[in-house]
């Protein structure tokens, strides 16, 4: 299932590449729709949970997974890792209904917020499903996956962007039950499946003592099928670079060493993640997506109030949560770089561009 497929949509763009010479850039359009994480002018750890309902038009709130310019370059990345990594899509065989269930929401999700790319015809259990962009077009029996040239859940997030988890809810706890990980931020899904929640987040610093995950964790094992919730999640990266998995921390790694005065605004990117959670009805298990978007801090100093305004953060950032994340090597270098356009004005409310 190669993206290997010129689109006649101007809103999509041709495949770019996300490793070796690295074409991936933003228009811009997508620029201005980025979904810049930071409400005001310090740092604030938060879980930041919200319902993920309809947003403002156009943005990547709006519909329930997001499709951007970037869809035929980032289906294609993919399909490249899965083919030097099957291992980066599994699940569990105890969650086979929670895979119908993703292909459901997905199906129907994409169907609703963009027909002129996606249509999903249901007879009884006989189901077509179209995707446009990708020249796929296949008739499969419901429920019945030997139907379907992949098993349901890796089915269908082969054709979306973003990576997909699967956590089954049992004795007040939710577990990593499976997952569709090909652009996860240092990360692995081999070494996390079958943990619960508290251990696949131990790595993170301060938030256990805080008792954020302790809020979290009750938070969603009360999530409701209808009511999906999203938050924003946020690291740099090297690079416009989606895989940066451990597995392959030895193509990447030394991207960091690279970092300097004079590169920085090409070679350092804002990552951040769109994180949605739903609940699915019949296995009650939950889909966690996890939407990566990536901007350049050439880019994003396009916008006067974001450069002001994510300077003042990395200014104020715990030295251990840059540790944590990554970036410590090269702050230096993002904050003298984004010091040029901080010239002291206040910022708006809010996160989008004035």
């Amino acid at each position: 299932m190669s993206a290997q497929l010129q689109i006649n949509d101007p809103k999509i763009k041709p495949i770019e590449t996300f490793r070796d010479d690295f074409t991936y850039s933003n228009s811009p359009e997508a620029i201005r729709r980025f979904p810049f994480p930071f409400h005001e002018d310090k740092y604030m750890y938060s879980v930041n949970i919200e319902p993920h309902n309809v947003g403002p038009a156009g943005s990547v709130f709006a519909p329930a997974f997001d499709i951007d310019e970037h869809y035929l370059s980032e289906i294609e990345e993919r399909r490249r890792v899965l083919e030097e990594d099957p291992g980066r899509c599994a699940v569990l065989p105890h969650m086979m209904e929670a895979q119908w269930d993703t292909l459901e929401l997905l199906m129907t999700s994409l169907a609703r917020d963009y027909p002129q790319h996606f249509k999903l015809e249901r007879n009884g259990d006989r189901w077509t499903w179209e995707n446009r962009l990708l020249g796929i077009k296949d008739t499969f029996t419901f429920d019945d996956a030997s139907t379907l040239p992949y098993e349901p859940f890796e089915y269908i997030t082969r054709q979306v962007q973003g990576d997909f988890t699967l956590h089954g809810q049992r004795n007040n706890m939710l577990y990593m039950d499976g997952g569709m990980v090909t652009c996860q931020a240092d990360w692995s899904l081999q070494f996390d499946l079958g943990m619960d929640f508290y251990e696949w987040h131990g790595p993170v610093p301060k938030a256990h003592e805080m008792g954020i995950f302790e809020r979290a964790l009750k938070y969603l094992l009360n999530l409701q099928v209808g009511q999906p919730v999203r938050r924003l999640n946020w690291t740099m990266t090297v690079h416009p670079r989606m895989d940066t998995s451990p597995e392959n921390y030895h193509k990447w790694g030394i991207d960091r060493s690279q970092v300097t005065a004079d590169n920085v605004g090409e070679l350092a990117h804002l990552r951040v993640e769109l994180q949605s959670l739903f609940r699915l009805p019949r296995s009650n298990a939950i889909i966690f997506s996890i939407r990566c978007y990536l901007i350049s801090l050439n880019e994003l100093v396009t916008v006067p109030k974001w450069a002001r305004r994510f300077h003042r953060v990395h200014k104020s950032l715990p030295p251990e949560l840059a540790d944590y994340k990554g970036f410590s090597g090269y702050q230096p270098y993002v904050i003298d770089f984004l010091s040029q356009y901080d010239d002291g004005a206040p910022t708006s409310p809010g996160t989008q561009p004035d």
